[in-house]
C-alpha cells in the first residue's frame, strides 16, 4: 500500500508518496512566487496553492496501478491565510507569512491583552507575521473583504475545503494563528474579544490525524487517486518534520537545516514560562497526540543561498535537474577550498531580520574582518561558521527553556554540507544525527495517515518502522577549542549590532534628563 503525503511550502509545494516501510516510491515539486504589490505586502494567488497540490500530487501517483494510494494528508507552512466565502472560495488573495503590513495592528493588539498574557495562552509573542493582526488589517483597509469573509483559512484548510470537506485544521497550525487557547485545544475567547473577533471567522480546529472526510469522484480524479480515498488532517511543517525525524518524546530536539534553520524540542507540555518568553520561543501543540513541541529558529540556508547566487547568478526553476546538478558541483568547489583553520571572519546570516532572541525585522547581515586576501571559500566558510556560532546560542536559549539535550535529529539541505555540519557540531557541542530520509516533513505526514487508516497501531510503531539514521556526527573536541574565541567574538558582534540598532538604549539616564 502507498501513503501520500503533500506539503504546501510557502514557495514550493511537494508530494511524496512512501510505501508503509517508509520508502520513497515517486515525489514531485512545483515551484510558485509571490506577488509584492507593495513594500512590506506580500501576496499570492491561492490558486497556485490548489494547482500546486493537483499537479504534484497527479504526478507522482501516476504509475501506480499496482500500489494505490490508501490515504492522502496535508502539512503546510504556517500563517498565511486565505479569505473566503461561504462555499470555501477565495475572495482575496492569500497574505503570507512573510507579510508585514500589520505592525501597527500586532503593536495595538498586545497593548490590548498583554504580551505576556497573550503568550501564556498561545505560546507565541505577539508578531505582525501571524493572522491575527493582518485580517485586523484587513478590517481597518479592506473592509469589501473583510466583510464578505465567510471565513479566514489556513492553507491547509483552505485545501481541505476546494477538496469538499470541512475546513478542518490541525491543532498545530491552528496555533499559528496566535489566538489558539495551547493549554484548552480551541480558539482562545479572550483572545478573540480583545481582537473583535469570533471562532467562527476561523477554521475548525481538530487533532492532527483526524480524517477529514473521503474524496469523491471529481475530487478524486484531480488528486490521481481513487475515488472514496481518506484525506486526513495533517498540521504545521515544523510539527510534521519532527515527527517525521522521531521527535516523539520529551528530551528529543529535531533541526530542519533550511532557508530558516529550526529547532523542535518536544514535550509532556508547553514551555510557557519566564525562560522561554525572553527569548521569544515559541511553544504550542504538536501532531502527536498529548504532546507538545517549543520552536526556536534563525535565518540559516538564505544567507548560503544568497552567497552561492551572488558568485554563480541566480538558478533557474526548481525541477530543472541540470541546474540542481550545477550548484551541487558549485557547493563541493566551495567546500573544496575550506580549511580547518577559522577564517577569521565573523558573518551574521541576518539578511531580513533576526529570529530568536529579540525577533528584530531591522536587523542586517553582518561581515566583519574582510581583507584585501580574502577569496570566496574563506567567505563561504564564514558564512558556515556564523551559522554554527548561531545554532549554538539557539541551542543554549531552548534548553534553559526545556532541558538540556545534546542530540540534534538533522534534516534538510544543510546535511549536505559536511563542512557545516562538522561546525555545527563541534561550535554547539551537540551530536548530530544525519536522518536517512531527508524528506521529514512529508514522511510526518505520511505517518499520521497511516496511523489513521490503521496501517501503524500507534505513532510509536510508526516512527520504529520508518524512521532511520543515516550517520552520527560527533563534536570534534579539539576543532571546537579552536573555535572558542570566535564564538565569544560572534556574541559580541551580536551584542554590539543590537546596540546600533538601538542607539537610544547607549544613553544614560542623566543624559535624557538633560
Amino acid at each position: 500500500m502507498s501513503l501520500l503525503a503533500i506539503d504546501i511550502g510557502s514557495s514550493q509545494c511537494k508530494a511524496v508518496v512512501f510505501t508503509a516501510a517508509g520508502a520513497v516510491v515517486a515525489r514531485s515539486v512545483c515551484p510558485y512566487s509571490p506577488h509584492f504589490p507593495q513594500p512590506s505586502f506580500a501576496e499570492m494567488d491561492s490558486a497556485n496553492f490548489w494547482n500546486a497540490v493537483c499537479k504534484t500530487s497527479r504526478e507522482v501517483t501516476r504509475d501506480l496501478v499496482r500500489d494505490p494510494v490508501q490515504a492522502v494528508c496535508l502539512s503546510s507552512h504556517g500563517e498565511t491565510f486565505v479569505p473566503v466565502n461561504d462555499h470555501g472560495e477565495a475572495i482575496g488573495p492569500a497574505i503570507l507569512n512573510i507579510d508585514g503590513r500589520a505592525t501597527g495592528e500586532a503593536k495595538s493588539f498586545e497593548n490590548a491583552i498583554g504580551a505576556r498574557r497573550v503568550f501564556e495562552t498561545t505560546g507565541l509573542v505577539v508578531h505582525p507575521m501571524y493572522p491575527i493582526p493582518k485580517i485586523l488589517w484587513l478590517r481597518q483597509h479592506c473592509p469589501g473583504i473583510y466583510s464578505n469573509a465567510a471565513r479566514f483559512l489556513g492553507v491547509t484548510d483552505f485545501v481541505h475545503a476546494k477538496l469538499g470537506l470541512p475546513p478542518y485544521i490541525g491543532y498545530s497550525l491552528a496555533s499559528r494563528f496566535l489566538a489558539f487557547d495551547v493549554m484548552g485545544d480551541c480558539w482562545s475567547e479572550e483572545v478573540l474579544d480583545a481582537a473583535g473577533l469570533t471562532h467562527d471567522q476561523l477554521p475548525l480546529p481538530v487533532p492532527a490525524g483526524t480524517i477529514a472526510g473521503k474524496l469523491n469522484s471529481e475530487t478524486a480524479s484531480a488528486l490521481g487517486v481513487s475515488n472514496g480515498t481518506p484525506v486526513v488532517v495533517g498540521g504545521h511543517d515544523q510539527a510534521c518534520a519532527a515527527l517525521g525525524a522521531g521527535v516523539v518524546q520529551s528530551g528529543r530536539v529535531s533541526d530542519s537545516m533550511g532557508t530558516y534553520e529550526c529547532l523542535v524540542a518536544a514535550s509532556d507540555e508547553p514551555s510557557l514560562g519566564e525562560a522561554a518568553f525572553s527569548v521569544c520561543l515559541n511553544s504550542y501543540a504538536h501532531v502527536v497526540p498529548g504532546k507538545f513541541l517549543t520552536l526556536a529558529y534563525f535565518p540559516s540556508g538564505i544567507m548560503v543561498q544568497w552567497f552561492r547566487d551572488l558568485i554563480y547568478g541566480r538558478s533557474g526553476q526548481l525541477n530543472d535537474s541540470k541546474i540542481r546538478a550545477n550548484e551541487a558541483d558549485e557547493y563541493s568547489w566551495l567546500e573544496a577550498g575550506c580549511t580547518d583553520r577559522p577564517t577569521g571572519l565573523c558573518i551574521t546570516p541576518h539578511l531580513i531580520g533576526t529570529c530568536n532572541p529579540d525577533f528584530d525585522p531591522r536587523a542586517r547581515a553582518t561581515i566583519f574582518g574582510l581583507s584585501s586576501d580574502t577569496n570566496q571559500s574563506q567567505i563561504y566558510q564564514g558564512i558556515l561558521e556564523g551559522i554554527a556560532c548561531e545554532l549554538a546560542q539557539v541551542t543554549e536559549m531552548l534548553a534553559t527553556a526545556t532541558g538540556t539535550f545534546k542530540d540534534l535529529y538533522a534534516t534538510g539541505g544543510g546535511t549536505r554540507s559536511p563542512r557545516g555540519l562538522k561546525l555545527r557540531a563541534a561550535i554547539s557541542g551537540c551530536r548530530l544525527h544525519i536522518m536517512r530520509c531527508q524528506e521529514a516533513v512529508c514522511q510526518g505526514a505520511a505517518i499520521l495517515a497511516g496511523v489513521a487508516i490503521g496501517t501503524y497501531t500507534r505513532i510509536a510503531d510508526a516512527v520504529e518502522c520508518v524512521v532511520r539514521e543515516k550517520e552520527v556526527i560527533e563534536p570534534d573536541l579539539r576543532f571546537a577549542a579552536v573555535y572558542a574565541a570566535q564564538l565569544k567574538q560572534y556574541s559580541l558582534l551580536g551584542e554590539t549590532l543590537k546596540t546600533l540598532r538601538n542607539p537610544k538604549s547607549r544613553t544614560r539616564p542623566e543624559q535624557e534628563s538633560q
